[in-house]
């Protein structure tokens, strides 16, 4: 998993409640096998009309938005259904960090398992954030994840957010739970090898 140390990047506004994983990552598009690819599919239902063309209204198909790395949300993001495919299409079409005034529960430790990092920051400064990105053609945040710090080129937005210990040292070692199980690999090693030389039943 990549590390997530500090970012700087385009911020796109998704003002918009209660968006769920269904709507990041419509159903139809779950039989990949890999985790990458579902970016093409990712708000599929408002990004593209029925005749398969771009939805000129939709605010990630406007050309200021192209390569946005952060996303400004809506709260209660990631509700509904505990599909992991989510944070995966949100990864694969570029997204690093979201912010939110608050996200579902099982969406949001989904996103530390897959190199995304969530925000959860007060609802005047998501929207600020929000109508910042709309006004200005080309806002940037500078996230700092070893600092808990966000704030913008002119410093009109700083805040610094909260996280717990294990979840910030996880995502800047690039550590999901398999990653953090792998760091004992010879503690797991040593133990099978003592308990095959018993036949399977651990003596003192």
């Amino acid at each position: 998993m990549e590390p997530f140390i500090k970012h700087t990047g385009l911020v796109a506004p998704m003002d918009r409640a209660n968006v769920d994983t269904d709507q990041i990552i419509p159903k139809q598009f779950l039989k990949r096998i890999e985790r990458t690819g579902y970016g093409q599919f990712l708000f599929n239902d408002w990004r593209f009309k029925e005749d398969g063309s771009l939805n000129p209204e939709f605010e990630l198909n406007k050309t200021r938005y192209k390569g946005a790395s952060i996303l400004a949300a809506g709260p209660n993001f990631g509700s509904g259904s505990s599909r992991e495919h989510a944070p995966w299409a949100l990864m694969d079409y570029g997204f690093r960090c979201i912010i939110a005034s608050s996200f579902a529960d099982i969406f949001y430790n989904n996103c530390f398992q897959n190199g995304i990092l969530p925000i959860i920051a007060p609802n005047n400064i998501v929207t600020e954030i929000i109508n910042k990105s709309r006004s200005d053609n080309a806002y940037r945040l500078n996230v700092d994840l070893k600092n808990l710090k966000v704030w913008d080129e002119d410093e009109d937005i700083v805040f610094r957010f909260k996280l717990d210990e294990f979840r910030r040292n996880s995502l800047i070692n690039g550590l999901d739970d398999i990653g953090i199980t792998m760091q004992h690999e010879n503690d797991i090693l040593d133990f099978e090898r003592t308990r095959h030389k018993h036949g399977g039943v651990l003596t003192n």
